[in-house]
């Protein structure tokens, strides 16, 4: 990697968040996903609330599933978005495994994942390494994400469905949610994930109509998102659908209202609400920390409006200890 701005600690080279570097692979993409801004917003005065301290990731099973993760080559949405629950995901088992790369092709404003231009590459020895990952893991439910491929000509739904399949041919009784691209849109893409034998579809809506620009990279959509998961659970409709919103970003009460009214109405089936968090001084900044009681109260609404579970904490992320989801106690939150 090269870069200017790059600093070296102990020989090794680190790429700044906000500046371009060249991957392994050979493409150019930017650290973090956003451009260094001048005009960034500053952040929320004070110190982040007692409810937002995570506990640092350490213990024997993080070290075993961080192990496992780096020999077979792939990546995780829990390293690469910098997400506060590592250390107790991992501990617990859990992990979110990101295929088709750690570079997307979407900058969205919200998201530490590095973006660029992959250019077609694709590991081919991915869907194996995910599956023999897991079996290492011993997981009983899995959850697979992805970065946004649009220099694909499917979106890499195909390659995706592959990892899937292959999870699901060496771990015949884990259970696999999906976290999807929304393939911008083209149902017959969304059909191949759905058919590649997956327990949950998931596809995040992020944040309300209002805020979906400039939260989300242009190419996303607030309609888009839910046209496509409308679509899986019409295609299928023994597969749970689900999706996700960041609270803190500015949305009001009524629109956060109106938009489980229309996931309700696209019959999407789990609610996963959490608090957004700056993950660099590049990215949106945090207008307001919703209180635990709040969170509290909008899982109430989300319960009777009718979804099968609405997760909502501060910490919460889309995927946080999802193989509790069904048990319907908020994975164990204090409610």
């Amino acid at each position: 990697m090269s870069s200017s701005s790059d600093k070296h600690f102990r020989g090794i080279s680190i790429v700044q968040s906000g500046t371009k570097y060249k991957t392994e692979e050979g493409f150019t993409a930017i650290k973090n996903g956003v451009k260094t801004r001048r005009d960034a917003e500053p952040p929320v005065n004070g110190q982040k609330p007692s409810w937002l301290r995570a506990k640092m990731p350490s213990g024997s099973g993080h070290a075993t599933v961080r192990h496992i993760v780096k020999e077979h080559r792939l990546s995780t949405v829990c390293e690469e978005s910098m997400c506060p629950n590592v250390g107790e995901c991992w501990n617990a088992g859990t992990a979110t495994i990101m295929v088709m790369g750690p570079v997307c092709t979407r900058a969205c404003r919200f998201c530490a994942v590095d973006t660029g231009n992959p250019k077609g590459w694709l590991d081919p020895d991915e869907p194996a390494n995910t599956g023999r990952a897991v079996m290492l893991m011993g997981l009983e439910y899995v959850v697979i994400t992805s970065v946004d491929r649009d220099d694909l000509d499917d979106g890499g739904a195909a390659h995706y469905a592959a990892c899937v399949r292959e999870i699901k041919k060496q771990n015949p009784a884990t259970a696999v949610e999906a976290l999807t691209p929304d393939f911008n849109g083209v149902m017959a893409h969304v059909e191949i994930v759905v058919d590649s034998g997956l327990e949950v579809f998931a596809q995040n809506v992020e944040t309300v109509r209002r805020l979906t620009h400039p939260v989300r990279d242009a190419r996303a959509g607030y309609e888009q998102t839910i046209d496509v998961l409308q679509h899986a659970k019409k295609y299928r409709p023994g597969v749970l659908t689900k999706t996700s919103l960041m609270l803190g970003l500015g949305e009001r009460d009524n629109e956060l209202m109106r938009t489980m009214d229309d996931l309700r109405d696209a019959k999407v089936d789990i609610l996963m609400l959490g608090q957004y968090l700056r993950p660099t001084p590049n990215h949106l900044a945090v207008q307001r920390y919703v209180t635990p009681d709040e969170f509290d109260l909008y899982r109430r609404e989300g319960l009777d409006k009718g979804f099968l579970e609405v997760v909502a904490g501060p910490m919460v992320r889309s995927s946080y200890r999802a193989e509790q989801v069904l048990q319907k106690n908020n994975v164990g939150l204090a409610v």
